[in-house]
């Protein structure tokens, strides 16, 4: 029953923002980066790195810096044991080109994919996670040292968690986000 067990894991996955002071294995991590690995892109050009911060010294470097100012309500994510950075490395052809043809930046899809890959694995293995992309990223990659062939595009901030105590946010009801054919 994969597909249950698959449609279980999405509804109940949420975003998590509290973390509880256990670190989080290096085996565990890596099984969530190579769910990411796994994901597919655009050409298969596969323009995500990925940038693991597991030290809290680390973390608070990095979050002093780019959860500063405007962005300081994202602060919350210093107290997660990992901080897992997503970079896009970006290639001439299928980015430069196709989002001037297209116009659709197609590294930020990419990621998008990849992002939830290790998003769900995170939550498979008793991770809960935030996707953060409020966040200066121009100060992220200097606190990083990122080279500039590559851009920060979020983090992910992971770690085990208590259940929280807030109710789920409603979704939309499936008729009212799809349409078959026609929309109405």
């Amino acid at each position: 029953m994969a597909s249950e067990n698959f449609m279980k894991l999405v509804s109940e996955r949420r975003s998590i923002r509290h973390f509880l002071p256990k670190k989080v294995p290096r085996e565990v991590i890596e099984s969530c980066l190579e769910a990411a690995r796994l994901a597919p892109s655009a050409e298969n050009v596969q323009p995500w790195r990925f940038l693991v911060l597991d030290e809290p010294e680390r973390i608070r470097e990095f979050g002093e810096q780019a959860f500063s100012g405007l962005f300081r309500f994202t602060r919350w994510a210093l107290k997660a044991p990992v901080l897992v950075v997503m970079l896009a490395k970006l290639d001439f052809l299928a980015n430069r080109i196709g989002a001037h043809l297209q116009g659709t930046q197609y590294y930020l899809l990419d990621l998008g994919i990849a992002g939830t890959h290790l998003m769900m694995r995170a939550y498979e293995q008793g991770l809960g996670g935030c996707w953060i992309g409020w966040l200066k990223e121009k100060k992220a990659a200097e606190a990083l040292d990122v080279p500039k062939k590559y851009r920060v595009v979020c983090c992910m901030a992971l770690g085990y968690y208590e259940e929280p105590k807030k109710r789920r946010k409603k979704k939309y009801a499936l008729e009212k986000v799809a349409w078959f054919n026609e929309m109405k």
